[in-house]
């Protein structure tokens, strides 16, 4: 009984666990909850210690973050007053600012235009030494768990501080082999995420766009137009790839100017370790899979061989082959 009480009035510790009641839980699945994350330990005496005090009778559905330890009293109170309520985001690999912002706006219930301010704040920028204005490509990708009231600004910080954890000291120290900084490979690392299906895939598809600045090539990267025209098309068309913005690299060489989305570990491990392989362009295959090769003939017999009714068109000089032309879907290249 000592134990029990103990328990009954603790004290918390340790970093805060995250609890999901869902709409509509009795008070007997919301403690099935919390002993399953180690809140509760007697689930039998929690319900009627609840029965008995009457805070069994009205409990709020929300994600709560409660740290072990914590009095049956504060837990009774916080499933009755939604305390301790947060909101969670999951924010995919390869979404861009434009996906992630109105996202974070509603999760956080704040303006749009205040999660706006917080990606372009100055103090980032200069911390992480991005020369764009905005903190797109920095904004990990990872679900949070943030308290009611958590302002847009706090929100934006905690995903970057997530960013900089995730970096490995190691992708530093392939920088100068690679001859690039920490934003071109972050800017590296968000092509691959937005072209890789397969993750074995990553390394080589980061090769082959290495390759090409190694040879002076125009990137011709599809997800990059995509970028450029400001919002979502299923497919890269001809004339998609006319737009003029520095993030289109069929028109303009090297690297964009910054991240078009924002990469996972994997991606960013693929952009520091690329794999050692001669490979300059690659064709998607209707399974997904990519089929990699070094010369344009090459190339071209792989479109063949993948999309019998494509015929490819002479590439530009200096330049890896643009799509076929019978075929306007993407992944020709």
């Amino acid at each position: 009984m000592g134990l029990v009480l103990l328990s009954a009035c603790g004290q918390p510790h340790g970093p805060p666990t995250r609890v999901i009641v869902p709409p509509g839980a009795s008070f007997k699945i919301a403690t099935d909850l919390l002993a399953r994350a180690g809140l509760v330990s007697w689930p039998k005496l929690f319900r009627a210690y609840a029965r008995v005090t009457g805070g069994d009778r009205d409990i709020k559905p929300g994600t709560y973050l409660l740290k072990h330890g914590t009095p049956w009293s504060d837990i009774v109170s916080a499933l009755n007053g939604g305390h301790g309520l947060v909101n969670t985001i999951t924010i995919p690999e390869g979404f861009s600012l434009q996906q992630i912002v109105p996202l974070l706006a509603r999760t956080l219930g704040v303006p749009v235009d205040s999660v706006d301010v917080a990606v372009r704040d100055s103090a980032w920028l200069a911390r992480l030494d991005i020369p764009t204005p905005t903190l797109e490509g920095y904004l990990f990708p990872d679900t949070y768990a943030f308290p009611a009231g958590t302002p847009a600004r706090v929100a934006v910080g905690e995903m970057v501080r997530k960013f900089e954890r995730e970096w490995q000291p190691t992708w530093d120290a392939r920088l100068g082999e690679l001859k690039i900084n920490r934003h071109d490979l972050v800017t590296m690392a968000a092509i691959v995420e937005k072209e890789a299906k397969l993750p074995e895939e990553r390394p080589v598809i980061a090769a082959v766009y290495y390759n090409r600045l190694r040879d002076g090539m125009l990137l011709q990267a599809d997800p990059t137009v995509q970028y450029a025209l400001g919002h979502h098309v299923t497919r890269v068309f001809y004339k998609d790839l006319e737009v003029e913005s520095p993030y289109n690299t069929y028109k303009h060489a090297g690297l964009p100017p910054g991240p078009i989305a924002s990469p996972g570990a994997a991606s960013l491990a693929a952009a520091a370790n690329p794999a050692s392989v001669p490979y300059r362009y690659f064709v998607a295959a209707p399974d997904g899979h990519h089929e990699f090769r070094t010369t344009l003939d090459e190339h071209y017999q792989a479109i063949r061989g993948t999309r019998p009714k494509a015929v490819p068109m002479p590439a530009r000089k200096s330049a890896p082959a643009k799509k076929p032309a019978a075929s306007k879907s993407r992944r020709h290249r």
